[in-house]
Parts: structure tokens; sequence; C-alpha cells
């Protein structure tokens, strides 16, 4: 049986690497491609592909939101694929449903088997994934109210910004108001007791949020 696939991914480059990589496979096939997650809702629930490969970090709706809906109308098992390794990205696509997480540096055997697991309803998580929710739950333990200080949203944000975008740049890459990013950046600053830009850097780079080699 073919495991037909859609890939929802803003960046065109590399989902077409991701598309050839899975093609290639006797058993699967990339049925679909979205650019966003309101994109990639509608055509889960139109085409019903067996798995989506779904990026955490697209413009108009989230991958977190994009994939509590699909899987709450079941139109199809989730494998999250992220270029950051950050926990909060982690808890929150398993909490929605995924039953995969994946970075985007991963090797493409580890991509393929994922989406074979979720295929079968199992969960496979990379190996610095693995480690990440390993001390989630060990934190859990340890304090079982502790809460994440920002939202998603806020972590997209904050990332872009660490990353060097501008307000205006961060706006036209997630469709917001250049206003509704520079209160999203307000917001962020105060809840980390931030006061600048480079401090920013400094915590996304502490937090494992971009790499030191950006």
């Amino acid at each position: 049986m073919t495991i037909k696939i859609l890939l929802a991914d803003d960046h065109k480059i590399l989902r077409e690497g991701v598309k050839a990589l899975l093609n290639r496979q006797e058993d699967m096939e990339v049925v679909a491609e979205a650019g966003n997650g309101e994109e990639a809702v509608s055509m889960a629930c139109e085409i019903k592909p067996d798995v989506t490969v779904m990026d955490v970090m697209m413009p108009q709706m989230d991958g977190i939101e994009a994939t509590k809906r699909i899987v709450e109308d079941g139109s199809s098992r989730v494998v999250a694929l992220s270029m950051y390794a950050d926990r909060s990205f982690v808890s929150e696509m398993l909490k929605v449903g995924a039953l995969g997480f994946l970075l985007k540096d991963c090797a493409s055997t580890e991509l393929v088997e994922a989406v074979r697991k979720a295929m079968d309803g199992d969960i496979y998580l990379g190996p610095s994934i693995s480690h990440i929710v390993a001390k989630l739950y060990v934190s859990s333990l340890h304090d079982p109210d502790e809460r994440e200080p920002l939202t998603p949203r806020e972590k997209e944000i904050l990332i872009l910004l660490a990353e060097g975008n501008t307000n205006r740049e961060v706006a036209e890459r997630l469709h917001l108001s250049i206003k509704t990013v520079g209160t999203h950046r307000q917001h962020i600053m105060d809840k980390l007791k931030l006061e600048n830009l480079a401090d920013l850097v400094k915590y996304a780079i502490r937090n494992g949020m971009i790499s030191v080699n950006r």
C-alpha cells in the first residue's frame, strides 16, 4: 500500500527536497503541498492524506494550530519537522497529537522511518528531540505546574528577531501587521525581563532556539 503524504512548509526549496526524498520510496507518494497552515488544514480535510509532514513555524496559521485541527478532524496523522529544537514547540506539537518530531537537518532515513511509524500509529522522535522530551518529563516530576513563559507565536517572533530580522520582515514572514509584531516584541521583552535586542539574541542562543553559527 502506498502512503499518501501532504507536505506543509512555507519554504518551497525545502519542500522540493523532502518531496524528492519521499517519492523515492516505493511505498510513499507526496500527493499535495501547502505553503501555510491554513492551506494545510484545508488540503488535509479535502484529500485525507495518510500522513502530513508539518513545519512548526508557518505564516497565517502555525503548525501547532494546524496540527490540532487536522488531528481533531481525523484527516491525517502528523509528523512535525522543525529547524528548532525548542522544548515548547516539541511539547505543544505532541500535546495536539503529532506522532513524530524531527529537526530539518535530520538524516533522510529518520524522516522515512517517522512517516512509516506515523502510518502505523506509532510515535517517532529524533535523537535530540528524545532528549528534550526526557527533560520535560523530569521537569514535570519536580514541578508539575511549570509553564513556558512565552506562547508559540511569541517564540516564533523571538526566533525571527534573534536571527536578525526587522519588525517589518517578521511581519511579512508571518503575515502580521508591524504594530502586532511590535506589541509581541514588547511582551517578550517584558516576560523575559530583557533590556534590548542583544539580550534577546543571548536568550535565544542560551535556550537552543538559534545556532551560534547562524
